[in-house]
């Protein structure tokens, strides 16, 4: 009876320490996901140009005016842009950047949401096309 008792508290703590190390090891789990989770978000709210598209094309319209319609696409997982920054690129038939300029969207774009967009130009004269890339935009 005497060895019982010292065998039965070592036991119970063995046992308890398991069932501690468990739940260590899950809450560990979850800070290292919410760590991770936290990390993307600040990777995606700093490179916005990573994580936005745009594309599109354009015409001119019976006023000689050129239309540009786009769409821009946020392949973020968990960050939201907004005020997204459009630097447009007139080109020649030959290659020669004639004008740039910007164009901004205000409207809020979710992760994995597109968006669409329609803007109008006197563009420079001899224009042959329009180039788009995305500057910046702000993060919610």
């Amino acid at each position: 009876m005497k060895k019982l008792i010292p065998a039965l508290i070592l036991a119970s703590f063995v046992f308890a320490s398991c069932g501690g190390d468990e739940k260590e090891a899950e809450k560990k789990g979850k800070d290292k996901y919410e760590q991770t989770k936290e990390t993307l978000e600040q990777t995606e709210k700093k490179n916005p140009q990573r994580f936005l598209t745009v594309e599109g094309h354009d015409h001119k319209n019976l006023l000689r005016q050129t239309v540009i319609k786009g769409t821009i696409t946020n392949k973020a997982t968990v960050a939201s842009y907004k005020d997204v920054d459009i630097e447009l690129s007139f080109y020649s038939e030959t290659g020669t950047l004639l004008e740039k300029d910007h164009e901004v969207i205000y409207e809020t774009i979710a992760p994995g949401v597109s968006t669409s967009f329609k803007t109008k130009y006197f563009a420079p004269k001899g224009t042959d096309s329009v180039a788009m890339k995305i500057i910046t935009a702000k993060t919610e």
